[in-house]
């Protein structure tokens, strides 16, 4: 196994003792690192790594405004030297975190961690370069933070400017049009059902049929979603209604 990682890391001296820490790991190979938010963003959209390991707290931008910034998200390991970062990076469903000063066997556990979840999206056949179910985005709002799989996620819905995410109970705002998501959104599970609506069609739970030829798609955590005429021709056709 090859894993392929960076660094974005703003004090030399953490990056160096993180480099330390990787030789005695070679089947992680260190591809590049960045000192601030803006110079990583360009290595990981250059490199595609495998795995990140990000500094949070950083000068200008920190480490959540990298990860808004990707439409796919690598495996994330955070280091930190702040106790309050390190507990939200849990809530923030992050692989792991290490506090700095990084323990040689914290750091040997984590990098099992990563190993175990590459297993795991290798054998889904997830792709660096197109999303996936396997695929994870970041998603802020307000004061929280999350790392959702593509897959997780059951609906999409414009409220304004933005589109609102549903997945568990969670139902967050992301601050990208419903277009710019459709994009990047695995075909073979999501749904365009209407102009405002795009589904994830493993969560369906029954289909009626609707008024004038429509039909009314209800989800698993009880929406209902009204898939236009238009629409509801094209979604008997791919379910083979």
């Amino acid at each position: 196994m090859s894993i392929k990682a960076l660094i974005v890391e703003d004090s030399r001296l953490a990056r160096n003792e993180l480099k330390e820490l990787l030789k005695n790991h070679t089947e992680i190979e260190l591809i590049g690192e960045a000192e601030n938010v803006d110079l990583g963003y360009e290595l990981i959209q250059k490199t595609q790594p495998d795995l990140l390991f990000l500094d949070i707290n950083m000068p200008e931008k920190d480490g959540f405004e990298l990860l808004e910034m990707l439409d796919n998200v690598p495996i994330t390991v955070f280091t930190t030297a702040f106790d309050e970062y390190a507990i939200k990076s849990f809530e923030y469903n992050a692989l792991d975190y290490l506090l700095k000063p990084i323990n040689e066997q914290r750091f040997a556990a984590a990098i099992e961690k990563v190993k175990t979840k590459i297993e795991e999206k290798e054998e889904d056949g997830s792709s660096n370069t197109k999303l996936t179910e396997s695929s994870q985005i970041f998603i802020k709002d307000g004061e929280k933070c999350w790392l959702v799989k593509i897959g997780e996620i059951s609906h999409f819905e414009i409220v304004g400017n933005y589109t609102r995410v549903f997945f568990q109970d969670n139902k967050p705002m992301l601050y990208k049009s419903l277009n710019q998501i459709e994009e990047k959104l695995p075909e073979s599970s999501f749904f365009r059902v209407n102009r405002q609506q795009i589904i994830n069609t493993n969560f369906i739970v029954s289909v009626v049929p609707w008024f004038n030829g429509k039909l009314k798609l209800a989800m698993q955590n009880g929406d209902e979603v009204e898939v236009s005429r238009r629409q509801s021709y094209l979604f008997k056709d791919r379910m083979s209604f």
